[in-house]
């Protein structure tokens, strides 16, 4: 039996354990990949750097805006990822945080992204972090996930909606080249969350949810990974003419040509691997198209520095 006197050390013990579930809820990871677009555009709409203030703060609400997203997507795929080998973990899943609590989290850190961009950044932004929760939260988790292999195709909007929302919180409104940023950021989420799919294939079929790898043969994978990975490529190009005027200039033209000439390299050795009948290894495209974003977003800020 716990005494009195052994309670408080049990429950201190128990905080921390309870803190860093409710922030496996929100996944950490993804943000931090979401993130890395936000500055470049930020940089891009200002053409330098933006005052810390605006950054901090912009850096904050969408913090916790893809927080919110995330936070629906564990309470709605719950059941799903009891599961999956590489969700079966979360804190959902477990019961370590109960579905009413999780649910009253995600909308505390809506409200609070929401409010914190209106006030600290433009309207506009607070507009498109919001729809962008409700896009992720409802269009791909609740209708489109468990129903559609086209469900990462419209599932990209959200993924990409960080440069949107970036380039919107220093101007309060939107332009050609948050656009066209958006769409690299677009295109590269299918080669990149493909690649993660058929790592995984075995669980989305255990959890009968319809990801491409799933209900298409790996050749057609392979081949549609191919040609969006040079979508991705073919529209970080276009960034310089249409950026021009912002700041882009040859330290970014050249660094999207070599690193889109890498990204494309690695998604056809992928494919050759798969016609060969060898192990797909889809893991090493994965990783690179990673390298690939952050430094494409590093290029952005080198060139609009110097």
């Amino acid at each position: 039996m716990t005494t009195l006197s052994e309670r408080p050390a049990v429950q201190g013990r128990r905080l921390p354990a309870t803190i860093r579930a409710y922030v496996a809820l929100t996944k950490p990871r993804i943000i931090e990949l979401l993130l890395i677009t936000t500055l470049p555009a930020m940089m891009l709409a200002v053409g330098g750097l933006p005052s810390w203030e605006l950054l901090l703060a912009t850096m904050a609400g969408g913090t916790l805006a893809a927080a919110a997203a995330n936070v629906f997507n564990c309470w709605y795929d719950r059941d799903i990822d009891r599961l999956m080998h590489r969700t079966e973990r979360r804190p959902l899943a477990t019961g370590e945080i109960t579905p009413r609590a999780a649910l009253v989290f995600g909308l505390v850190l809506t409200v609070l992204s929401v409010a914190l961009l209106y006030v600290t950044t433009t309207p506009l932004a607070a507009v498109l972090a919001l729809g962008a929760i409700a896009y992720y939260a409802v269009v791909y988790t609740m209708v489109l996930k468990r129903h559609t292999r086209h469900s990462t195709l419209f599932g990209g909007v959200p993924g990409a909606a960080p440069v949107l929302i970036g380039w919107a919180a220093v101007t309060g409104t939107l332009a050609w080249p948050a656009v066209v940023f958006f769409g690299v950021v677009f295109c590269w989420q299918l080669p990149h969350f493909w690649a993660l799919a058929m790592r995984f294939r075995a669980d989305y079929a255990r959890a009968d949810v319809p990801m491409l790898p799933v209900v298409a043969s790996p050749l057609s994978v392979g081949r549609q990974t191919v040609v969006w990975s040079w979508l991705t490529v073919a529209v970080s190009l276009l960034l310089w003419p249409v950026a021009d005027g912002y700041g882009i200039g040859w330290v970014y033209t050249g660094a999207a040509a070599a690193l889109g000439l890498w990204f494309v390299v690695e998604a056809h050795r992928l494919l050759r691997r798969i016609r060969s009948g060898a192990e797909t290894k889809p893991m090493q495209l994965f990783h690179v198209s990673i390298s690939y974003m952050a430094l494409l977003s590093v290029a952005i800020i080198v060139d609009v520095l110097v």
